[in-house]
């Protein structure tokens, strides 16, 4: 089955064209980046109106570029949430109208589930069950994943996620948005052991996260190094992430190894970082654990991993009604 996936849940117009939940006919995204960089972060009211002006030159290359016509079409598949509802609202308005004028289904899909099932799209995914860490600018989470559309959530950030700690950090120091590519470029400058940040591991039997402890460690060395910080800045974003990766990695083996799966998924935007790649698959190294990472321009918001999970949707007979609506927060 063709299915056209549509993905609007933050600040990248995206569309693609997927058969069968593997296969990527065509991939494009609108980035925003530039739109955003002068404030620091993603300004609600502008993503959304640049949506609107992206979103129909989007579908439509991805359409020309992906062989096929419409005809050949069989759903739509769409962001329905979690994300910000102006930007989610424009994607979701446009795929229920795209889907009634061709008479094909609307499957309203989670951005996160979405994110999860992105290693299919490599040609060596995981076998179920197995255990995901998604991890992202709005979202650090671990599920215990039993098939395409079934998932049980073991922890999340009960404050901020990892990728908002990064661009918060990158913010105090002076470096720009998106601050996670950033840091993960400039720290392969410093010494991750020149500064002792906390780790927080809350309970290390359990899988939550928390954050905001490591980012205000930071804004409290800042403060007090105010006339030498800016020598070092290689050497404090390096250890900050270090510090990061150090629970990510050791919260998603051992949550693997607590499931008994031989398997590990690491999705979502931050899972392009680097050093997180490698950290999680030299630390899973005799654990009898095989790690999983999308391809870079699978880990970013993207409409290949919509499509994708829309197909394992519809294959369990879901579909959205025209009164179907958007969500903001996580629902799985």
């Amino acid at each position: 089955m063709n299915i056209l996936g549509i993905e609007t849940s933050c600040d990248e117009t995206a569309a693609s064209v997927v058969v069968d939940g593997t296969e990527v006919l065509s991939s494009v995204v609108s980035s925003q980046i530039a739109l955003h960089h002068p404030y620091g972060g993603v300004v609600p009211e502008l993503a959304s109106r640049r949506h609107i002006e992206a979103i129909v030159p989007v579908v439509q290359e991805s359409i020309n570029t992906s062989g096929i016509n419409l005809k050949e079409l069989d759903a739509v598949a769409v962001t329905q949430g979690p994300g910000l509802i102006g930007s989610l609202l424009t994607g979701f308005s446009f795929a229920k109208a795209y889907a009634m004028a061709l008479d094909i289904p609307c499957i309203g899909v989670s951005h996160l589930e979405g994110h999860i099932n992105s290693v299919f799209l490599e040609p060596d995914p995981p076998a179920f069950p197995y255990v995901a860490l998604l991890v992202s600018g709005g979202h650090t989470s671990i599920y215990y994943v039993t098939s395409h559309t079934k998932n049980e959530l073991m922890g999340r950030t009960r404050d901020d996620a990892a990728g908002e700690a990064f661009d918060k950090v990158a913010k105090m120091l002076g470096l720009g948005y998106p601050g996670g590519e950033i840091i993960g470029k400039l720290a392969e400058k410093g010494d991750p052991e020149k500064i002792s940040f906390p780790r927080s591991f809350l309970d290390k039997s359990d899988f939550d996260f928390s954050f905001s402890g490591i980012k205000t460690a930071v804004n409290r060395y800042i403060s007090n190094h105010r006339e030498e910080y800016k020598k070092i800045i290689p050497d404090i974003v390096a250890s900050f992430q270090e510090a990061v990766v150090d629970v990510l990695s050791y919260k998603i083996i051992n949550a693997a190894i607590q499931k008994k799966c031989k398997h590990i998924a690491i999705v979502g935007g931050v899972a392009a970082n680097d050093r997180l790649r490698n950290r999680v698959k030299n630390d899973s190294k005799g654990k009898g654990v095989l790690v999983h990472i999308p391809s870079y321009h699978l880990c970013g918001d993207n409409a290949a991993m919509i499509a994708a999970i829309g197909y394992h949707y519809l294959v369990d007979g879901k579909k959205s009604d025209i009164n179907a609506d958007v969500y903001s927060r996580e629902v799985i």
